[in-house]
């Protein structure tokens, strides 16, 4: 299999900026750490809660080091997505409507892999397994469950490889959130020796990881990252979301809405803690909300409110860290990135593609390294993030 240098990533076990030494991943028992000196390759596919369509890449595993050999998005049409929203709530004929939706999604996914080993040249032959997050469409730890949309059986069926799919629920049914998973994979590729890194991922949720050269790690959905701002651009100009925070850099921060936005318990809460579109959508945003508020600035004050559950949440649970890196599709977003800085003054905030991994992959990635982790038999989660009992093998496999 080709390696591509120009869509190529890697993250160098010796490299000794860029730390995921054996010394990380020993205390907590990752003992699948030590890669094979022969590849392994797995596809990952992540597709958020912000409903933009697919994330993909193909993942080498091998000597001392984790690559991406290709990436690649898919997008949803918009009868798609709006199906893919609207069973975030209860509705007429769900259960069958559920059913359709999770076929055509595990049809999309195959479209993305086979389109993803073209564009590499390789194979479905040459591919251990695939890890499909699936679409969360419900997430109610609190009531024991978790759903997340797909087929994997079809998918398998479809691609010709195994699929390993619903990662959370094995850590639900052990007591803990189900979420996030991902603080698992940042410790194993971007944890450091002596500086005390965290790891936010900005979404349709925003998560963070905290990562300490010694101690305890620790992770936690912060509240609504993206979710909002495209829900309200979306309603009132028709964008999918605000390029660049423009619409949101054009409006001003009201005040007094940020306070009532920031009386949700949510935020309040101590980790471990997960949250959604159950609590986060625009019938919770319509709450505070009263006539003769430019709509501009409602979108300026939920940048804000992005800003600030991060930054707050940084500031109370990881106060010592000195490095802070951003992914996922907010760390596009330059307004949010402009801001973000203003409040964690003296500490470095930049894009995880300074550590090697491009913003816009690391969770694909993520799902792919939670694959491999399954097929080898060695856990997924983290019981100091997720609250479960223990370490748990994650996900359920369908062979090929």
């Amino acid at each position: 299999m080709p390696v591509l240098p120009v869509n190529s990533h890697s993250i160098d076990q010796e490299n000794g900026e860029i730390w995921t030494g054996q010394a990380d991943l020993q205390p907590i028992s990752f003992k699948s750490d030590r890669l094979p000196d022969t590849p392994e390759y797995y596809v990952g596919l992540m597709s958020g809660t912000s409903l933009d369509g697919i994330d993909a890449v193909l993942a080498a595993f091998g000597g001392n080091s984790l690559r991406i050999l290709q990436s690649h998005f898919q997008p949803f049409e918009a009868p798609l997505r709006e199906e893919l929203l609207a069973l975030n709530q209860p509705g007429a004929n769900e259960l069958e409507r559920m059913a359709q939706a999770a076929n055509q999604l595990s049809r999309l996914y195959a479209r993305a892999v086979q389109e993803l080993l073209q564009q590499a040249g390789a194979s479905a032959e040459q591919v251990k397994a695939i890890g499909c997050h699936g679409q969360t469409v419900r997430h109610r730890p609190d009531l024991g469950f978790t759903s997340q949309l797909a087929n994997p059986a079809l998918l398998a069926e479809l691609t010709g490889i195994a699929v390993v799919a619903d990662f959370r629920s094995r850590d639900i049914a052990a007591g803990g959130q189900g979420a996030p998973l991902v603080p698992a994979f940042h410790n194993a590729v971007f944890r450091h020796p002596e500086r005390h890194r965290v790891i936010v991922n900005i979404g349709g949720i925003s998560n963070l990881t905290s990562l300490p050269p010694q101690g305890k790690i620790l992770g936690f959905d912060c509240g609504p990252g993206n979710l909002l701002l495209d829900g309200w651009i979306g309603r009132n100009l028709g964008q999918a979301y605000d390029k660049d925070g423009a619409w949101a850099a054009s409006g001003r921060v009201i005040p007094e809405l940020l306070e009532r936005f920031l009386t949700e318990p949510f935020f309040a809460a101590p980790p471990p803690k997960s949250t959604g579109r159950d609590l986060f959508n625009l019938e919770w945003l319509g709450r505070f909300l009263h006539a003769g508020m430019a709509a501009a600035d409602v979108q300026a004050t939920l940048l804000q409110l992005t800003v600030e559950s991060i930054a707050s949440a940084i500031l109370e649970h990881c106060g010592t860290a000195s490095e802070i890196y951003l992914c996922g599709g907010g760390a596009h977003n330059a307004a949010l990135v402009h801001r973000l800085p203003q409040r964690l003054t003296g500490k470095t905030v930049a894009r995880t593609d300074d550590l090697g991994i491009d913003a816009d992959w690391v969770e694909a990635f993520a799902f792919a390294w939670l694959a491999r982790q399954t097929l080898h038999g060695q856990p997924g989660n983290l019981p100091d993030v997720t609250g479960a009992r223990g370490l748990r093998i994650l996900g359920a496999i369908y062979p090929a």
